[in-house]
């Protein structure tokens, strides 16, 4: 390796270890403004109890409760779908047009913006099929937002997959199915998790596709069924962010709410991450 070689590569590394240091850096200011601000506001009232006063007082209850629910609601729409359709363009859809076609819809879904889900479920669930402003209508709407993620996700998990452990179970007489189902997806199961772990962080943080399908301004309580009106952390976060009603006042209502959008994302995707942690040991074991 001759001297500008070497040079090139040292200023390439140290190029690359700038941008981490960057990233790192803006990650921590984040959090650090995150934490400091929010956490005076951090007690088992503001957990438990109900918004008061048009929000300025008391707790963010209701709106824990309908984000966790939309996360639950929104990757029981998505994971089953998303899954299959990724099986199906990976081991079973041959090149051509139809497949050509199925992933342009999916890369243009992809860049869609999130209002126009909003707009889409507002017509189809809300109007449509008759939801009404429902935690399921904004939960079906957030399960197409994020179904973009989860296929590509779960396609790049099965292309991980040796082709080996294909052609050794059908060298057998196993079915493709067969193959698919018990050799294919178990392997490709850790991507396939990282992949809702990606979707649940869209999920959770997503505020137009709830404000037309369901996300009520203030309703001191949970929802009783799927088909009930709900509050959420980033539309309450919003709403008091903008309303420009006494925002010294909730200031620290905002950040707490705030801290604990960013402690539901972390708790869900730990979770994710365990899960996945689990089935690479096993995969190891086996």
């Amino acid at each position: 390796m001759n001297v500008n070689a070497k040079l090139t590569e040292k200023i390439a590394f140290g190029f690359i270890g700038a941008s981490i240091f960057t990233v790192v850096l803006f990650v921590c200011i984040i959090l650090y403004y995150i934490i400091s601000n929010g956490y005076p506001a951090l007690s088992w009232e503001f957990f438990t109890s109900m918004p008061r006063n048009r929000m300025m007082e008391g707790g963010i209850y209701p709106a824990l409760i309908g984000t966790i629910s939309l996360i639950i609601g929104s990757m029981l729409a998505a994971l089953p779908f998303g899954i299959l359709a990724a099986v199906y363009l990976n081991e079973y859809a041959k090149p051509g047009k139809i497949k050509w076609v199925i992933e342009m819809a999916i890369n243009n879904l992809a860049g869609t913006p999130s209002v126009v889900f909003g707009l889409f479920g507002l017509a189809l669930f809300v109007r449509y099929f008759g939801f009404g402003p429902s935690v399921i209508a904004a939960s079906l709407t957030l399960g197409i937002l994020v179904l973009p993620i989860v296929i590509r996700s779960s396609q790049e998990a099965l292309l991980a997959v040796p082709m080996e452990y294909r052609q050794a179970s059908l060298a057998l007489g196993v079915t493709r199915w067969q193959t698919t189902k018990s050799m294919v997806l178990p392997a490709a199961l850790p991507g396939i998790v990282t992949g809702s772990i990606l979707s649940i962080g869209r999920v959770a943080g997503e505020t137009a596709p709830i404000l037309f399908t369901g996300a009520a301004y203030f309703l001191p309580r949970v929802p009783n069924s799927i088909f009930d009106q709900f509050m959420a952390l980033p539309y309450h976060l919003y709403v008091l962010a903008t309303s420009g009603i006494d925002i010294e006042g909730t200031r620290h209502i905002q950040y707490g709410t705030a801290l604990v959008l960013l402690l539901v994302v972390l708790g869900v995707n730990s979770i994710a991450i365990l899960i996945r942690r689990h089935y690479k040991k096993k995969l190891r074991l086996n």
